[in-house]
């Protein structure tokens, strides 16, 4: 397994984590459930440390994609450029989700501190997910905006 495999498996998880997290949270307010809002918590800061692996062999992946046939020096730059973004806001809402966790053991995590980190995981979720958009974009051409599938020919004839 090398750098570039390990980026692939990992970077889903700090993702989906954080989409997770963010209806989990939200789900946690909407029913006023202590237990359900400090899983979130958890699972913000889940995600935070699986980012640190995911982002640390991102460089990797890089040396051993850039090379290949189909791939975009452009496009591994601008999910490059994208990843520092989310991998700091991702960072920044795990310790405060760390920090909440800390700051309320054992004790009521307050509404509006809560919201606060909700209204960072709808930010952090979309840093995420375009950052993630981007990275798919390297290698799967079908995604690249301007591009189309190209259509077989026994496609054309079924039509």
């Amino acid at each position: 397994m090398n750098a570039a495999h390990l980026h692939l498996i990992l970077n889903h998880v700090p993702v989906l984590g954080t989409a997770f997290g963010l209806g989990l949270l939200a789900f946690a307010l909407w029913r006023k459930s202590e237990e359900v809002k400090k899983a979130a918590l958890g699972l913000f800061v889940i995600s935070a440390l699986l980012a640190i692996p995911v982002y640390l062999t991102g460089e990797p992946a890089e040396e051993i994609v850039e090379e290949l046939p189909d791939v975009s020096h452009a496009n591994i730059e601008e999910h490059e450029e994208a990843a520092e973004v989310a991998f700091i806001g991702v960072l920044a809402l795990g310790v405060a989700a760390l920090a909440g966790l800390v700051w309320r053991r054992g004790r009521t995590v307050p509404t509006g501190f809560a919201s606060g980190i909700l209204a960072a995981s709808v930010a952090v979720c979309g840093l995420m997910a375009w950052t993630a958009n981007l990275g798919g974009q390297v290698r799967h051409t079908e995604i690249r905006s301007g591009t189309s599938a190209p259509v077989d020919g026994a496609d054309k004839d079924n039509h």
